[in-house]
């Protein structure tokens, strides 16, 4: 029954599962409405887990199947954003904020953290702003900023 354990799954991977099948859910929705208020027999808990099972096959994929293509992008964002970070280090500026966050800013990336925190929001080339951990890479990119500064 491990295929019914869904609480590995993040809210990104449902959200991605919804957009790419919401017509099929929305037509099988319809049609189980449909048999629960027109069939009153057993008949009906069959055709329903028919339909049930039928748009589970269709999807074609499991939650699992995009919850990795979701691990895959963002793996390759976070690596273009360490890479942005290398490649524009010496044009870094180094800000404290007044609520006792601070930012790094070059031309295409936007580095937000709170001082002795681990982990640091990036958003790069005005896309939305994803969460990393600390690491070298990042910290020499804070500290080149702070240099240049």
């Amino acid at each position: 029954m491990d295929f019914l354990d869904f609480s590995a799954y993040d809210t990104e991977t449902w959200t991605t599962f919804l957009q790419e099948n919401w017509l099929v859910l929305v037509i099988a929705l319809v049609a189980l409405l449909l048999i629960v208020r027109v069939v009153k027999t057993v008949v009906k808990w069959a055709l329903a887990a028919v339909i049930v099972i039928g748009v589970v096959l269709y999807s074609g994929y499991s939650l699992d199947d995009v919850k990795e293509i979701g691990t895959k992008m963002m793996d390759t964002v976070k690596q273009e954003a360490v890479t942005a970070m290398i490649g524009e280090a010496e044009n870094a500026e180094y800000k404290v904020n007044e609520d006792g966050t601070y930012t790094v800013t070059t031309s295409n990336i936007e580095l937000t953290g709170e001082v002795g925190a681990s982990e640091v929001k990036v958003s790069l080339k005005g896309a939305p702003a994803i969460t990393l951990q600390l690491d070298d890479a990042i910290l020499t990119f804070i500290e080149q900023a702070k240099q240049n500064g």
